[in-house]
């Protein structure tokens, strides 16, 4: 079965627990171990960081007429939740996943969030196993195949209000935590966004940097509708 992924992937290992280990999501290991160390949550933590710098320096070498902010966006979109679960779909991640019993029954295969940690574990894999070669392979065949050259599709809305309000002088903005709920593995978060300590915007998002994200999304509709994209 884990042959078809290989093919997918396009790369065979030479230790397949490593690709097994990636499929664990942290129900399945708390489930079935009582220790969500066996899940793929480290190997999500190395992903993450050998994504972001293969996609740092290919943008890097490449858009040599792009100022820093704007490569930092266009990254920043590539690696984003929306972008890993699109490649999750394309190769069909989501059938191979070890869930738990709550999250096979509540849609976790179809789950984004789920799907672009398993992305980002499944990179850290190939490192494991084949080195940097095969990672980068896999990020250049999968993720880099899509520069958002013109308009970026995950937008940052921090940046865009942070560059808003800093039209006037003494624009203060500031972002806190006022609510979270649900299990661990299923977490919302709830942000406020304050300008000048008056409240201007709310959101919430499957971690704080997403309902943060959320809420300067609602203050720019609230406070520069036209500005709004």
């Amino acid at each position: 079965m884990l042959s078809d992924l290989e093919k997918a992937i396009g790369y065979r290992f030479q230790n397949i627990s490593l690709l097994q280990n990636a499929l664990a999501h942290s129900s399945y290991a708390n489930e079935r171990w009582h220790d969500s160390l066996l899940s793929n949550e480290r190997l999500e933590f190395l992903g993450d960081s050998i994504l972001g710098m293969t996609v740092a320096e290919h943008l890097y070498r490449n858009f040599s007429d792009r100022p820093e902010g704007e490569l930092t966006r266009m990254r920043a979109d590539m690696v984003c939740e929306k972008t890993l679960a699109a490649v999750a779909n394309r190769i069909g991640l989501g059938q191979y996943l070890l869930l738990g019993h709550g999250e096979e029954q509540g849609g976790g295969r179809e789950r984004a969030s789920i799907l672009a940690d398993a992305v980002e574990s499944v990179i850290a894999a190939c490192y494991l196993d084949g080195g940097f070669a095969p990672a980068a392979e896999f990020v250049k065949t999968f993720i880099l195949c899509n520069v958002p050259v013109q308009r970026l599709r995950n937008v940052d809305y921090k940046t865009n209000l942070q560059e808003l309000v800093q039209r006037k002088k003494d624009q203060v903005l500031s972002y806190a935590l006022v609510g979270e709920s649900g299990p661990d593995h299923d977490k919302q978060f709830v942000v406020e966004v304050s300008l000048n300590g008056k409240s201007v915007g709310q959101g919430t998002g499957r971690s704080k940097k997403k309902a943060e994200q959320d809420a300067a999304r609602v203050a720019i509709e609230g406070l520069f509708p036209s500005e709004n994209s």
